[in-house]
């Protein structure tokens, strides 16, 4: 071999050895580097979905807060609403009483036109067949009746307390002015309620008899004018109860 061939050989030779000494300081000096980038990814996906974890659970605490707001806020409207009935029994309470006394007063200047009882079940308001009946008979009359109202007094038996007895009287006798109201538009201004419960018995409660007989209510159909007069200017009809 010549010295030109030989110079060229050892050239080439050395290109080879500094070619690989090249790649292996290269992959030796990015591999940490990879590893790194890689462990900076992972962390990265761990914290992402950390995130996500708590904003989660941020949404759903603030989802039960208001949950927790609006179902307090519906207490608070249902206790308002409470309250105002309440007050509107009173009222309403109050009122009865004083009407109540107005009407003992005005009754005086009434006669009797004509009148009913129609009877109810034990422990029942409902009206019955024959009770409508009744009330018809009463009814077709109030139209050519001047100057009239109507009394409505709802009893019970013995049976029972006498809170229970009251409340279910006044039960009966509503039965009977909403019939009264629907069937011959009898206005409300027109009708007294009075619910005695107990306390006023037509028969002895100690018999099955007496007892059916106490559960009833009477209903009254009066007027403030003599026969064939016109109604009188002082005997207005009275306010409802």
């Amino acid at each position: 071999m010549n010295r030109a061939s030989l110079v060229i050989a050892l050239a080439a030779s050395m290109a080879a050895t500094v070619g690989c000494a090249s790649k292996n300081y290269v992959k030796q000096q990015t591999t940490p580097l990879i590893n790194k980038t890689n462990e900076l990814d992972d962390l990265t996906a761990q914290n992402t979905k950390a995130i996500k974890d708590v904003d989660a659970r941020a949404q759903a605490g603030i989802q039960q807060v208001n949950q927790a707001a609006a179902a307090a806020d519906q207490k608070a409207q249902a206790a308002g609403q409470a309250a105002s009935q309440a007050q509107q029994s009173a009222d309403n309470a109050v009122h009865r009483v004083d009407t109540l006394s107005s009407a003992v007063a005005n009754l005086d200047n009434y006669r009797v036109v004509s009148e009913s009882a129609v009877h109810f079940g034990f422990d029942k308001d409902f009206l019955t067949k024959d009770a409508k009946a009744e009330l018809d008979k009463l009814g077709s009359t109030v139209p050519n009746t001047k100057g009239y109202i109507i009394t409505v007094e709802g009893g019970t038996d013995s049976v029972g307390p006498a809170d229970y007895n009251y409340s279910l009287s006044e039960r009966r006798a509503n039965s009977v002015i909403q019939y009264l109201g629907e069937k011959y538009n009898i206005p409300p201004h027109k009708i007294y309620l009075i619910g005695l419960g107990k306390d006023k018995p037509v028969q002895d409660n100690k018999s099955r008899d007496g007892r059916a007989a106490n559960r009833r209510v009477d209903i009254r159909l009066m007027t403030n004018t003599a026969e064939g007069a016109q109604p009188s200017a002082t005997g207005s009809a009275p306010p409802s109860m």
